[in-house]
């Protein structure tokens, strides 16, 4: 994490815009809340106890999300207070200022969550109820990205155990059941995932071309921080929608584009130096430790899901959604803390 910072602050003294590049750079600061979180929690007691909270409030915003769609008027309301709850309502996006962030949160809060459903780990009644709301609330954002990044962090943990394997074939036969006779608009989503002709799969494949095009230009150090924006018009594709943007919707060309084959090493060793340290504490916990083990699976699947998701969206530039990965990803170094003392 910190050569990722200083090939980040490299990268903007480098750039065009040295001081806009820098000022794009705060959210490094972030990466500050896995050690502020990790440092708080004294053992992974308060690490589950973490997770619960964030469980909860993760299911009350997605009920919220599930209500604006649910509720959605044709016509803009007029009163103050309704009229911001439903603006843009046609998909959810609860207390959040678009639907990507949402659907952000909410992946990384129900895939660390997710082996508190599965055997060996101590029963949370409420659990399985605040699960099923945070997935109806991720599902009625429509956001493809997050549902694939579901899907795949589901695939880390679920089929090592039985009840995960059925929970799986449940997953599958209710997402057929959706795309053949659920409501239009999650049908429509669920086709277009698969569609190259869709409008936003094609639009993304000339953000990437645009994006390649640019990074050639400055292969080790990129374009800086924030210099997609002010490039982006230069290497936009004559049949793409968007002239303009500030992303090419995917994490790691972006930060390839941005920060060069340096910044993107350095960003890829953040999540390898990751697992490594999830793995060595998973040999080292005893089979019997269900509370450590699920925390450290859940945050395995969590990141699985974020990097999955994070192909085809620049999830790791939304400030919301990387405070909540910092703060999973430290209740598995607290755990792994605990394994390795």
């Amino acid at each position: 994490m910190l050569a990722f910072a200083a090939v980040t602050v490299l990268s903007a003294l480098a750039s065009d815009a040295p001081r806009a590049a820098l000022s794009s750079s705060r959210g490094l600061l972030l990466m500050a809340a896995l050690w502020a979180v990790a440092g708080l929690l004294r053992d992974a007691r308060d690490a589950d106890r973490l997770l619960s909270a964030l469980a909860v409030l993760a299911a009350g915003v997605a009920l919220v999300g599930v209500l604006q769609v649910a509720a959605c008027p044709a016509e803009p309301p007029t009163w103050q207070p309704a009229a911001r709850f439903f603006h843009r309502c046609d998909r959810a996006r609860g207390f959040f200022s678009i639907y990507m962030t949402q659907a952000g949160v909410l992946l990384l809060v129900l895939l660390a969550t997710l082996p508190r459903l599965l055997p060996g780990r101590p029963a949370l009644a409420w659990a399985p109820a605040a699960w099923i709301a945070g997935a109806a609330g991720l599902a009625a954002t429509y956001t493809r990205g997050a549902w694939v990044g579901l899907v795949a962090g589901a695939l880390t943990v679920l089929p090592a155990t039985r009840r995960g394997r059925w929970m799986l074939l449940a997953g599958a036969a209710l997402v057929a059941l959706a795309a053949a006779a659920g409501p239009y608009e999650l049908a429509k989503r669920l086709h277009q995932t698969v569609d190259p002709r869709a409008e936003g799969v094609a639009e993304r494949v000339y953000m990437w071309r645009s994006g390649l095009a640019m990074w050639r230009q400055h292969p080790w150090l990129g374009v800086g921080p924030s210099g997609v924006k002010r490039h982006y018009p230069e290497f936009a594709r004559p049949e793409a929608f968007k002239r303009r943007t500030g992303h090419v919707h995917s994490a790691p060309l972006q930060i390839m584009v941005e920060r060069g084959l340096l910044g993107l090493a350095a960003w890829l060793w953040i999540w390898v130096a990751f697992y490594r340290r999830v793995w060595r504490a998973w040999r080292e916990l005893d089979p019997g430790r269900g509370r450590e083990r699920a925390l450290l699976a859940g945050a395995a699947a969590a990141v699985a899901g974020f990097l999955v998701a994070g192909l085809a969206e620049y999830n790791f530039g939304d400030s919301e959604v990387i405070l909540v990965l910092w703060t999973v990803m430290a209740l598995a170094v607290t755990v792994a803390r605990e394994a390795e003392a």
